[in-house]
């Protein structure tokens, strides 16, 4: 909605507001004003588009969640670091259902931008390690899994790369 610029324009704007209605005495407003630039701040660090999307996706609905991702128009300027990784993430997610050679890219440009839990990380690697079974590039999806299986400490992925493992030695 907002860039990540102006939303921290807009939260020192209010800030300077609350403190302005501390001095006049006006102490509840300047407590409402004050949790509303933290409202700015916390979308700051996670984007509202984003977060529309995951749960868009928890519910399965595909489309929905590529619609709210398309409404970023330019991923570089209007998110962080993080996000981006997030918003790459996320649209790898969708097109490895249809076309893998793009949704490789996308999980490769992810992992490069960094996201923030490693269960996504990981995630991530075994999204590739699956791609690169598919075109037979046996090496490098066994590092992947390797990755994965490092990275994911509760064990919830265990199965998955058990099960990659066990179609990798058919290969």
């Amino acid at each position: 909605m907002f860039n990540k610029v102006y939303k921290l324009v807009i939260t020192g704007i209010l800030v300077i507001v609350a403190l302005w209605q501390f001095f006049e005495g006006n102490i509840g407003n300047g407590i409402f004003i004050l949790l509303l630039a933290g409202i700015f701040v916390f979308l700051y660090y996670k984007n509202e588009m984003i977060l529309m999307a995951f749960l868009r996706l928890r519910k399965q609905d595909f489309p929905g969640a590529k619609k709210w991702l398309d409404k970023i128009k330019d991923p570089e300027k209007a998110l962080t670091q993080k996000q981006q990784g997030y918003y790459w993430y996320l649209h790898g997610l969708m097109v490895s259902q249809t076309n893998m050679t793009q949704a490789e890219k996308f999980f490769k440009r992810a992992v490069k931008m960094g996201l923030s839990m490693k269960q996504d990380l990981a995630m991530a690697k075994l999204n590739l390690a699956g791609i690169a079974m598919t075109k037979r590039r046996k090496r490098e999806a066994q590092i992947l899994l390797q990755e994965a299986k490092k990275l994911d400490k509760h064990n919830m992925l265990d199965e998955q790369i058990k099960m990659m493992k066990q179609q990798m030695k058919k290969i």
